[in-house]
């Protein structure tokens, strides 16, 4: 994870960088899914994946207020936790390989490491606010 004194913005956070490639790599995969998936598993662990990263930038909106902030990281790793299982029915379901399925899984428990971390650390991020 990032030291704090170099985190101006969520986007520096190492946390949101691999939310972000997670979820570009779930958007590869899924282009793959069979049309009649679209509006079902293709959505959801589209939508799911894209979720991480969007639940981290609000938690960083909300550090003041730790709260707020643990809240936010608690949605986010809640949004990993269901794109594993999106990842792991997509598997089920022949639509990728146990490879992809290892990899994304082993890429989204890391976020989810990552964010518990930053769960149990919240309140140096609220006491690093500008005023």
């Amino acid at each position: 994870m990032e030291k704090l004194g170099h985190a101006d913005s969520f986007r520096d956070l190492a946390v949101y960088k691999k939310s972000r490639e997670v979820s570009r790599e779930v958007f590869a995969l899924s282009k793959r899914f069979p049309k009649e998936e679209t509006y079902s598993l293709t959505d959801q662990a589209r939508r799911s994946s894209r979720s991480i990263g969007a639940q981290i930038a609000e938690a960083w909106a909300k550090r003041r207020y730790e709260k707020h902030f643990i809240s936010k990281l608690t949605d986010a790793d809640g949004e990993q936790l269901e794109t594993q299982h999106w990842i792991d029915t997509a598997l089920d379901c022949e639509y990728i390989n146990t490879d992809d399925a290892s990899r994304l899984n082993s890429g989204l428990s890391e976020i989810g490491r990552m964010l518990n971390s930053m769960i149990n650390k919240a309140d140096p991020f609220a006491s690093r606010i500008e005023t």
